[in-house]
Parts: C-alpha cells; sequence; structure tokens
C-alpha cells in the first residue's frame, strides 16, 4: 500500500526518475511534450477571438495577469505532486493524502476519458479537411462540392457551411474518429520515450515553424493592416467587466490542459533533478506564445479577403467554415496555405490527444497492473466507443465539452489548489528540489491557498446554470 504523509516529499533517487518507472530521456523531450498537451485546436482560434472582441493588448495584459496568478500555480501543483510521488494520478493523490484523496484522482481519470472521447471526433474533422484540400482543393472534389460554381462571396460560404455539415456527423466523422484514436493509441502504446516523447520532438518544432511561416505570409496579403487593427486595438476599459475576466480566467486555465491530470502524469516521469518552475514558465511562454501567433494568421486572412462580417464567437465555425472560404478565394496558394494549416491543427490535436490518453493509460497501469499496451488499446477502446454519440451529433459534442471542461476541469483545479495548498506535507520542500534559490516559493503557496480557489470558484459557479442548462436541453429535445 502507499506511504501518505510521512514520506513528505520522498519520491525517486536524486537526478532520476522512480525505478522501474518510465521517464524521459530529456528535459526538452519532457518540455516539448508538456507544450504539446497544452497546444490544440483552441489555441489557433479561440485565444485569438477573446483578444480582438476584449480589449485586444489590454485582453492580452489581463490574461497574463490570470495565467501568472492562476495557471502557473496550478501546474507547479501538478509537476510538484506528479514528481513527488512518481505516479499516476489517483495513486499520486493517495500518495500524499490518504485514500480519501483518491476521488480526486477519478475526477482527472474521468475528465481525460470524456474529453478526448469527443476531442477525437473534432480532431477527425482536421484530419479529413486536409486531406480533401491537399488531395481535391476547393473544387467540385473538394471543399466546394456542396454548391456547384459557387466561385465567391456568399455562395461559396454557404458551400463551406453546407460542406461541414456533411463532414461533421454521420458514419464518415466516424471512421476519421477511429482513424485519429487508432493513431493516438499506436503512440501512446510506444511508451513515453520512444512513443510520446519521440512524436513530440518531431511534431512540436514543426508546428512553430508552420505558424510561423503562415503568419509571415499572412503579412503580405493587401489589407492584412484591417486584420492586425482590429486584433490588437487596445481597450482597459473592456477588460474591466465580470464577463471577460471569467473568460481570461477560462482560456488561462484551459488552454494550459490544467484540472485534467496530463501535466501531473507527465510530471511522474521527470527525475529529481528537474527545474520544475522553469519549466512551467517554458510550458506556459510557449502555449501563449503559438496562441498569439495563430491570431497573426487568421485575422489578416480573414480581412484581407473580405471576410471581416464571418468573423463570431464559434471556434468551429471560424476553423471550418470561415477560414476555409477565405483559402479558397486565394487560388492556388490557397491549397498550400490551407493545407498546411489543417495539419498544423492536425499536430496540435495530436499531441493533446495523447496527453489525454496517457493520463488515463498510465491510471489503469498503476491501478489495475496492466501492461502499457493491454491499457492503451482497451481504455482507447473504450474512449473510441464514448464518442459515437458526437460523431453522430455536433449537439451531443458540445454537450459533452460544456461538462467537461465547465465541471471536471475547474473542480478538479480547485480541489488539487485546496491540496496542495492545505493538505499536502511539504509542497515546498518538494518544489524546491532541483529549484534551489527560488525565491518567489512563499507567494506560490500563498496563490494556491487564497486566490486560485477564489477565482476558479467565481468561474465555477459563473458557468454551472449555462452547463446544467445545456444538459437539460439536449435530453429534454424531441426526436426529428
Amino acid at each position: 500500500m502507499d506511504s501518505t504523509g510521512s514520506e513528505g516529499a520522498g519520491g525517486a533517487g536524486e537526478g532520476q526518475a522512480a525505478p522501474g518507472r518510465e521517464h524521459w530521456s530529456s528535459r526538452a523531450g519532457f518540455v516539448l511534450a508538456a507544450i504539446g498537451s497544452a497546444v490544440g485546436l483552441g489555441n489557433m482560434w479561440r485565444f485569438s477571438y477573446l483578444t480582438a472582441e476584449n480589449g485586444g493588448a489590454a485582453f492580452v495584459v489581463l490574461y497574463i495577469a490570470v495565467t501568472l496568478l492562476v495557471g502557473l500555480p496550478v501546474m507547479l501543483a501538478e509537476l510538484v505532486v506528479g514528481r513527488g510521488a512518481q505516479r499516476s494520478p489517483v495513486r499520486a493523490l493517495v500518495h500524499f493524502g490518504g485514500e480519501r484523496w483518491s476521488l480526486l484522482g477519478l475526477v482527472f481519470v474521468a475528465a481525460g476519458f470524456l474529453i478526448l472521447a469527443y476531442y477525437s471526433v473534432i480532431a477527425g474533422w482536421t484530419v479529413r479537411y486536409a486531406l480533401t484540400i491537399l488531395f481535391g482543393g476547393f473544387g467540385p472534389e473538394g471543399l466546394g462540392s456542396a454548391v456547384p460554381g459557387a466561385e465567391s462571396g456568399q455562395a461559396l460560404g454557404a458551400a463551406m457551411g453546407a460542406r461541414f455539415a456533411e463532414i461533421a456527423e454521420g458514419p464518415v466523422a466516424f471512421a476519421y474518429h477511429l482513424a485519429f484514436m487508432a493513431c493516438t493509441v499506436g503512440i501512446v502504446a510506444g511508451g513515453v520515450k520512444a512513443g510520446i516523447e519521440r512524436t513530440s520532438l518531431v511534431l512540436m518544432p514543426l508546428l512553430f515553424l508552420l505558424v510561423c511561416g503562415l503568419a509571415v505570409y499572412a503579412g503580405t496579403l493587401k489589407g492584412a493592416g484591417a486584420g492586425y487593427a482590429y486584433y490588437l486595438h487596445t481597450d482597459f476599459s473592456e477588460v474591466l467587466s465580470r464577463e471577460v475576466l471569467t473568460e481570461a480566467a477560462g482560456q488561462a486555465f484551459f488552454s494550459l490542459s490544467l484540472g485534467m491530470g496530463a501535466i501531473l502524469t507527465y510530471g511522474s516521469y521527470l527525475g529529481r533533478d528537474a527545474h520544475l518552475p522553469n519549466s512551467s514558465l517554458m510550458i506556459a511562454g510557449a502555449d501563449m506564445g503559438i496562441a498569439f501567433i495563430a491570431g497573426l494568421v487568421v485575422f489578416p486572412m480573414i480581412f484581407a479577403l473580405g471576410l471581416s462580417e464571418a468573423v463570431g464567437a464559434s471556434t468551429v465555425g471560424a476553423l471550418f467554415i470561415t477560414l476555409p472560404q477565405a483559402f479558397a478565394q486565394m487560388g492556388g496558394v490557397g491549397r498550400v496555405m490551407g493545407t498546411l494549416f489543417f495539419v498544423v491543427l492536425v499536430f496540435g490535436a495530436l499531441t493533446s490527444a495523447i496527453s489525454l490518453l496517457e493520463v488515463v493509460v498510465s491510471s489503469s497501469m498503476d491501478g489495475l497492473g496492466w501492461t502499457r499496451r493491454r491499457s492503451a488499446l482497451v481504455m482507447g477502446g473504450a474512449i473510441a466507443l464514448l464518442g459515437i454519440p458526437a460523431a453522430w451529433s455536433t449537439e451531443v459534442l458540445g454537450v459533452m465539452d460544456g461538462v467537461a471542461n465547465n465541471l471536471f476541469l475547474l473542480t478538479g483545479g480547485l480541489a488539487l489548489s485546496l491540496f496542495v495548498g492545505w493538505v499536502m506535507p511539504n509542497p515546498l520542500g518538494e518544489a524546491e528540489v532541483g529549484a534551489q534559490g527560488v525565491r518567489w516559493f512563499f507567494l506560490w503557496r500563498f496563490l494556491l491557498r487564497f486566490v486560485v480557489p477564489a477565482v476558479l470558484g467565481f468561474v465555477l459557479l459563473d458557468a454551472i446554470p449555462d452547463t446544467f442548462r445545456s444538459v437539460a436541453d439536449l435530453f429534454s429535445a424531441k426526436p426529428g
């Protein structure tokens, strides 16, 4: 049985992971894998949209402040618990807090299970779009096939919307969901070093280069300046409202993959010499940087091609209708840019999906004694089955997303901050291992005890009514 408080900051020997436990072969591998967990589909639009709609550069300042005061403390807490226990979420929390805290670990596992079930469906859309644009373009055999002869304007927009409706639901959507899940399972089954780390070392640098290249190209378009002006206008009055603060806190928390045990699980593969505060800063900085650069891609393209009226709050609408419409109007170069853009989305979706599955797989290995291969196949298959309703209904997918983000993640992050802030024995001692001399650890404990619970509790209370309402509406809807 695991020991609890008496082990304090005990874990693996200095400079290495626990004997017999998998570990990262390099610091770069861990950091890139963690960045991959954080960088996903939301980075490519939601941050940009929130920035443009809520004060521009002023919102960026608010987002950075919330990330430092809420996101980073929770990320460091997950890393401290994971590395200190050298176990997956359920066993790690039992290790430091006793059996009564196993429920929080199960919340993390459930969150990863639920999120990946519908996230894989969305990822399947990105794969299909990339292949469709590459091989069919925007003509009769590609995305423009829904409305014959729709070369521009409203007809082209209608074509993209109709085409997305065809792609998003039904047996083909389910097939792409299964294919994406099979790829994710294959990588996770390969192990931490040979599977997850090797994939991250290849995909994350490529993703960054592609995003930067797309941003440079977007800046050369005539009319790009209007997109920059819309994206980066500065209005501090807009960031003082309750709604904007809630949006900033939610984005900072969700974007960093917190509250689902992914960072905790990745931290459990670290050696005792890892500098956790520096790693946290690098992960948060890269995540926000990629999100910010993505805005320098999408807004210049949309405005340069006269599609500003199509900008809306829907992530799905922007990524799968408006942007393909912009690529279609670019001609031949649009086919290249569109393919590259959706390849970026595929990379981001895959690295995030890997981290979600790893939470579930690592927990089943520790808790059930299964091999990695068996855990990946069984749990991956179960997640794929859970995603069937989302593959057949975008409404179901939306409700699953709301429940996962607004209930599971916020509750998990809130409970973890209370656990590390008030229950875990000597978290400062564990955090200081490999990071001696950091002077702001006392502030970290204060934030976990008071600031983080207050902010996450506020956001959670604000999100609960809408979430339950959406679930009730789904179950009360009449068939047909």
